[in-house]
Parts: C-alpha cells; structure tokens; sequence
C-alpha cells in the first residue's frame, strides 16, 4: 500500500477514474490525512457530514494561508454564492431561490414534469432504428441541458455554445496536480466570463420585459433582499446552467451503467417502475455525480476525529468516500434500489446543500423510468468506458451501447 499522504493525488490520477472506491476504502481506514501538497483528505461519513455544519470551515478560497493560483486569478471573476460564506452566501442564494423554489416559487420544478418526459420522450424516439447509441452524447447530455437552457430562457438555437464553454469550465475546475493546471484554470475563468457576459447581455434584454424564465426574474423581481448586480447575476447565472446540467447528465448515465451492471436491479425497475425514486437516492449514494469538495478551508484549528487541521489550509472533502462508510451504511458496496435508510451526502448538506437537487431527481427518475421502459436488449459495448477527466464532477464521457431495438 502506497503511503496515505499521497491519497488525494491517487484519487486525483485519472488513471483511477473508472474506479476510485478502493482508494476511498484506503481513506476511511487511514483517517483524517495531511497530504502532501498540505492540504487534508476527510472520507468517513459521521466527519464530513459534521464538517459541512461546521460554521468554522469556509467555502471561500480567500480565506487560506497557503498559496492559491485559482483564488488569486478569480478576482477578474465574480464568484458564484457556493465559494462564499455567510452573509453574503445566503443573500446571494435567497434571491437565486426566489424563481427557482420554495416558499415564493414552489411549483416551478413540479409544473415541468410534463415538460421533461415530452423532452425525454422526443429524444428516445430518435433513437429508432439504430443498433447503437452513446448514451451521453445522444440522451443523457441533450435532456439536462435542454431542461435547464429553457428555465433559464436561454433561445434553443443558443444551446449548443455551451457545450464547449462547459467542458472547458469544468476542466478548469479539476484539482489534479499536473503540469496542465495552470492552463486549464486560466481557460476555464476565460470560459466562465465569456459564458457570464452571454447571460448578463441576455438578462438585461429582458429588463422591463418580463416572462416566465429564471432571468427575467432577476431583473424584474429582485425581492426583498434587493436584486444582484451585474457581475453577481452572471456568476449565479453561470452556475445554475453548468450545475442544472451536468451534474444531472453523470447522474443519468452513472444509472444506465449500474443499472446494466446489475441486471436483477433492471429488471425489478422493469417490474415495478414505483421503485425509481428509491432508486435513484441509491444511485445518488452508490454512484453519485459529485465525488469530492477540494474547495474547502479552516477558519481556525479544527480537530476532526483526533487530528488538529490548522487554520487556513484546504479540507477535501470525499462526499463519495462517505456515502459508503460501512459505519453509516449496511453493506456500502451493494447497489440497493429498496434500500431505506439511505440518508446520502450526493447532495452535500448544510447551508450549500444543492438547492437545484429537485430538479435533478425528477430528471433523473422520468428519464430512467423511460430508458429501463423502452430500450430493448440495451447491452454495454465498453466496460469501464471512457470516463470524463474530472475527478470531482465523476461520470463517463462516453456510453456506448448496443440495442435490440425500442419499445412503444
């Protein structure tokens, strides 16, 4: 066993993306660990879910004592509310919240159900007639994208630019320690202002002109707490169309390929369809979109689980790694879709738990709902695919599959 300072880059290899769990099984073993690059690695369920409630560990890079390239490159960048901290995290998230949920909106993500299964329904029946697909590129990444582009109001011929922005943002955003991540950061803010000065033009056109979409809202109805400036509307706008998004595209094909994997679990699904939204909290838990939180830091000494972390220093927090601590989990490496007591961290928790998840759960179950439904014989072409390079945001990149053909 190679020494456990050098976890976060194992994790971190991509080498080790189509499976990290037993590096994560590493981790629990070893504890809270100092790594070498000074930051440290938290993995045991009880300690992370404590560390998210924790008002002492900060979701904002500027608070950290030791040298950080991104932080120091995101002055040119509004950050979005998930990298501040209260109070300016939770005014930030109250006026986004306002159009998107509870208590003004509450019907906004349930009024769309209807929505995405014609969405979902549309993209199935071009299917037809075809042997193979790629689960990702032909299903999986048009839905969430389709889903979250309209919410936003952001014009269907606009959708494909962001796609690359997309990949570039997310790349920006990997952890790896590689000589490459000064020019992915670099691209990735790049990728991030031009994607923030498309939605901001596009916010302001609708200033006076309100409709039913979450950027007209920001403009037209600020509430209580008042309304964003420029630079904050394009951070948060930026940040609900790539978190509306991919996040859900890894929780849908995450799911097919479990779900292939295990056939008993695909056929019970078949049988008695009731069960998906089980199903999918379990997927959440077993193979969640979002494996880790690198952004983390102390406000002060902390100590979790007997070991001091100091002030200022990064906290990782392996959200995946908990949500199969054999402590909290009975048999953590079954995929169960009755499980019951599955209070997961696939979401996070505490006060930047995942506003948009809602909408990814009701995502999820109609298009797994309808994919197990429809696809005839689907059978995978590649096991592992090719997975995405990203270590925190954890999904294939490819699904090739073979199929029988589509049921009606």
């Amino acid at each position: 066993m190679a020494a456990a300072d050098t976890l976060f880059r194992r994790i971190t290899d991509y080498a080790n993306r189509a499976d990290p769990y037993p590096l994560y099984a590493e981790l629990r073993e070893a504890g809270v660990v100092r790594q070498d690059d000074g930051s440290y690695l938290v993995g045991t369920y009880h300690e992370i879910a404590g560390l998210l409630h924790d008002p002492r560990i900060s979701s904002d890079r500027r608070n950290r004592t030791v040298p950080d390239l991104l932080a120091s490159r995101e002055a040119d960048v509004q950050v979005s509310f998930i990298g501040r901290d209260d109070p300016e995290h939770e005014r930030l998230r109250n006026i986004a919240m306002r159009p998107f949920g509870p208590p003004h909106s509450p019907g906004r993500v349930d009024a769309m159900h209807d929505e995405i299964t014609d969405i979902t329904t549309r993209l199935i029946d071009a299917l037809r007639g075809r042997d193979r697909i790629d689960l990702v590129e032909d299903f999986a990444y048009p839905l969430p994208v389709t889903v979250i582009c309209r919410m936003l109001g952001v014009p269907r011929e606009d959708e494909p630019k962001f796609h690359a922005w997309t990949e570039t943002v997310i790349a920006g955003f990997d952890p790896s320690p590689d000589s490459n991540a000064e020019e992915r950061q670099r691209a990735g803010l790049a990728a991030r202002k031009a994607m923030g000065e498309y939605l901001g033009a596009l916010a302001e056109s609708r200033r006076g002109k309100p409709s039913d979409d979450l950027l007209s809202a920001f403009v037209n109805d600020p509430g209580p707490e008042g309304g964003f400036t420029r630079p904050e509307l394009m951070a948060t706008a930026v940040l609900l169309l790539l978190a509306g998004h991919e996040t859900t595209v890894n929780l849908i094909t995450n799911g097919v390929l479990t779900l292939l994997r295990h056939p008993e679990a695909l056929e019970l699904l078949r049988r008695e369809p009731e069960l998906m939204p089980r199903a999918v909290e379990e997927l959440l838990r077993y193979e969640p979109p979002v494996h880790l939180l690198p952004q983390r830091t102390a406000l002060t000494d902390v100590e979790v689980a007997g070991v001091t972390i100091p002030k200022g220093v990064p906290v990782i927090l392996v959200l995946a790694s908990g949500s199969r601590d054999p402590r909290r989990f009975h048999e953590p490496d079954r995929f169960d879709p009755t499980r019951k007591d599955n209070q997961h961290l696939g979401f996070g928790s505490g006060v930047h738990s995942c506003f948009g998840a809602p909408l990814a759960r009701i995502e999820t179950q109609i298009a797994l709902t309808e994919l197990v439904r429809r696809l005839d014989g689907p059978r995978l072409l590649q096991d592992p695919p090719p997975f995405r390079r990203s270590p925190v945001l954890r999904g294939p990149r490819h699904l090739p599959l073979e199929l029988a053909g589509l049921k009606d």
